[in-house]
């Protein structure tokens, strides 16, 4: 054979396709699966799909690759991002170690699978890790392997959670009653009126800020689309003024352009007048996180005996009313700082606002996106449906003008019903009739079946029956 040859009993292909050597044993000593298995190898050669002999990246240990993998894709991905896929890639390396990827097999990775979620592992979390691997396994053109085997898991949507307005007034009314959640309250603020993530709020600086035009500029985000633009509302606006009082609390004058307007740095320090907390701000670094004032502001709970504000416990924090609130839990509580842009997104679209509109704001990227965050609340579905059950929907042009066309032709239609004819009446099927004793005054050589059929039509409901005979419809039609 050309492109095989027989080592030990066992055939290797052994070709070339586009200057590149493809070797590899195809497993058999039967010269027809031989044959065979070397045409459907050139195919994978042609379609970029099998790994050259001259390439060394397959034969990687898995854990040595993924490293590799990881390295070239850094430029393209955030720092963030870099750090999540090497957290996620522990898992898949601790199982692999030392495999070389061309050794890895379907077979591996779905016993892979199965070891993480008897564990406990989700669904989610093992699909995420499954990426890497995959992401590893095209590296090396090995993937098309193990396409067809190796499925993600089947996973919870999680589309967000968008607020009613009990629970929003809530979440405003106890973010401003403890001056260190002000940084978590300012945030909230922000994103609740502007749909930006976290991360770009965190990133902001003040030379972001026009406050000519009252409007801030995303220039880093977790997405292309993410670089935008966005008008401020008098409530965002608010919050920005406010964010620039308080810095110059700690630092007189304006604030440098690159500065951030969440500075980074709490410990030990000056006391702010506006926040109660001891604090040393650094403006040229921004804030790594306020998780720890979000999650204490959104499970904070009333005792109901004494009505003090704190934290879920056994009993109230209250020395004189130590009554039992161990069966207190928060409406706010699991409510994550990203759900706050989510129902942002959620009220813009129940506000009217066209998809663009939408997208221009919240940088989204597609209509699978939009969808995503924007489904409608159940209050919102109701008046909907409520809507239907009326026949008509509140404000909508649309629907005006549709019924308002359908309403013509109708009333064309009635007036055909209601004049002529001998007997002063004339059913929708007469036109039928009309139709075909037309075709055969036209036609003469028209079928006589097509015209019977035809009739039919017109019988069917009608007050008054055709003659089926042509001679007598045109006599009862009037014609000589």
């Amino acid at each position: 054979m050309k492109d095989a040859r027989k080592r030990k009993g066992i055939w290797h292909a052994d070709f070339f396709i586009d200057g590149r050597r493809y070797r590899q044993s195809l497993h058999t000593d039967n010269w027809r699966e031989a044959s065979s298995a070397i045409v459907e190898l050139k195919k994978l050669a042609e379609a970029g799909k099998l790994t050259p002999e001259s390439r060394t990246f397959s034969r990687l240990p898995f854990a040595l690759a993924v490293e590799q993998w990881l390295e070239e894709k850094r430029p393209r991905i955030a720092p963030k991002t870099y750090l999540t896929e090497k957290e996620r890639a522990n898992a898949p390396k601790r199982y692999f170690g030392q495999t070389r990827l061309s050794e890895i097999t379907a077979e591996s990775i779905l016993a892979y699978m199965r070891e993480r979620t008897a564990r406990g592992i989700s669904n989610g979390t093992v699909n995420r890790e499954l990426d890497v691997i995959r992401g590893t396994l095209k590296r090396a053109r090995l993937w098309h392997r193990m396409a067809d085997d190796v499925k993600p898991l089947p996973a919870r949507s999680n589309i967000g959670r968008a607020l009613s307005n009990d629970e929003e007034l809530r979440l405003l009314r106890v973010a401003a009653k403890r001056p260190e959640w002000s940084n978590a309250r300012l945030a909230m603020g922000l994103a609740m009126h502007t749909t930006m993530r976290g991360c770009e709020i965190r990133g902001l600086r003040w030379r972001d800020v026009d406050f000519l035009g009252r409007s801030v500029t995303i220039r880093h985000s977790k997405t292309k689309a993410g670089i935008r633009t966005i008008p401020l509302n008098a409530n965002a606006w608010q919050a920005v003024l406010e964010l620039r009082e308080r810095i110059k609390v700690f630092y007189p004058g304006e604030p440098q352009p690159d500065w951030y307007l969440f500075p980074a740095g709490e410990g030990q320090g000056l006391t702010s007048p506006l926040n109660g907390a001891t604090v040393t701000p650094d403006p040229t670094k921004p804030m790594i996180t306020w998780r720890s004032a979000w999650r204490a502001l959104t499970r904070a709970i009333s005792c109901p005996a004494c009505g003090e504000l704190q934290q879920p416990g056994k009993t109230c924090a209250n020395e004189k009313c130590k009554a039992d609130i161990r069966g207190i839990k928060s409406p706010l509580h699991g409510l994550r700082f990203h759900d706050l842009r989510h129902h942002a997104i959620t009220k813009l679209c129940e506000s009217q606002a066209s998809d663009a509109t939408v997208m221009a704001i919240a940088g989204h990227v597609s209509d699978e996106m939009l969808r995503h965050y924007s489904h409608v609340r159940q209050h919102a579905m109701r008046r909907a449906l409520d809507a239907l059950a009326g026949g008509t929907f509140e404000g909508g042009a649309v629907t005006n003008s549709v019924t308002k066309s359908d309403a013509e032709p109708t009333k064309e239609r009635q007036v055909l019903e209601n004049h002529g004819g001998r007997e002063g009446i004339r059913t929708p099927g007469l036109l039928v009739a009309n139709e075909a004793l037309s075709q055969l005054s036209y036609s003469p050589t028209s079928s006589k079946v097509s015209l019977a059929k035809g009739l039919g039509v017109a019988n069917r409901g009608a007050k008054v029956k055709f003659p089926t005979h042509p001679r007598d419809l045109f006599r009862w039609a009037g014609f000589r």
